[in-house]
């Protein structure tokens, strides 16, 4: 009787350790990520004009990589402004990015993309938005479905948005749209702050979780800081996560990405590079 082949995570990192946005200026990237050992790279789709489809995915071939996708949403693109003309915006951008991450073969799309990143209102979500994002997220997820991409839904920590903080908020929005394109996008650096525990967070998220960012407290080398990097591996372990381990981490050189995330300091002395490089050694020797 044959015997069948476990399922394997793979590894991949997100192109913001370098650059602040993807154009062909960033595409000898591949090749460095190939050259480090990853299994893919995380495109940014920031300005979709930018991306070049045939150079990217003659990149990535002769790298031998695959890829993922991700966005964010801005004050012009929030699927739950109070202005219908800013929400069709969000789901123009989503959709084109959506298209863009089928060109490539990503098959997911993630991100942040229920709300403007850095939207703080001083005081909680409301109904309304609420079923805003409901309607707005179930029109994108039936697109993502003809292009067979998978949304992955990612909570931040409260000081980048007021409406989803938390892997339980995150599922019950999912759990709402009830779309199969509709799932879960969890990174262990928000986590940190905003769950009482990691490995119940996840646990809980269960057939939801379709992709994980892999990132310390303080966005430095994963394993390097005090992320429960226990709990966090013996969830994915019981749940039989076989997605993506995405490492996120940022540098103060790229000053655009610098400001967005408040990174101020070099977070490790070896710089993106050692971040890279020592990240992947450790999600590969626990995963």
């Amino acid at each position: 009787m044959k015997m069948m082949e476990a399922k394997m995570a793979k590894y991949g990192i997100n192109l913001l350790l370098w650059s602040g946005s993807f154009n062909n200026d960033a595409l000898p990237l591949i090749k460095k990520v190939a050259d480090f050992g990853f299994d893919g790279v995380e495109i940014p789709i920031f300005d979709p004009a930018q991306v070049d489809i045939k150079a990217t995915t003659n990149a990535l071939k002769s790298a031998g990589l695959e890829c993922t996708t991700c966005a964010i949403l801005g004050a012009d693109r929030d699927i739950i402004s109070d202005d219908p003309a800013i929400r069709n915006n969000a789901k123009n951008y989503m959709k084109e990015s959506i298209d863009i991450s089928d060109a490539l073969n990503a098959r997911i799309f993630c991100g942040p993309l229920y709300s403007a990143v850095g939207k703080l209102v001083g005081r909680g979500r409301t109904d309304e938005e609420w079923k805003m994002a409901v309607d707005g997220l179930s029109e994108i997820a039936e697109y993502a479905n003809k292009k067979n991409v998978v949304l992955a839904m990612e909570p931040l920590n409260r000081f980048e948005t007021y409406f989803i903080n938390t892997a339980e908020d995150m599922v019950k929005l999912v759990k709402e749209i009830n779309h199969p394109n509709m799932k879960v996008h969890l990174d262990t650096f928000h986590m940190n702050i905003e769950e009482k525990s990691l490995y119940k967070a996840i646990k809980n998220t269960g057939e939801y979780l379709a992709h994980v960012h892999t990132c310390e407290n303080d966005r430095g080398t994963p394993g390097s800081g005090n992320v429960d990097w226990d709990g966090v591996f013996k969830a994915l372990h019981e749940i039989n996560y076989d997605g993506w381990l995405v490492i996120e981490s940022f540098v103060p050189a790229i000053e655009a990405i610098a400001k967005a995330a408040a990174i101020w300091r070099e977070l490790e002395p070896g710089g993106a590079d050692y971040i890279a490089k020592n990240g992947l050694a450790f999600n590969k020797s626990r995963m």
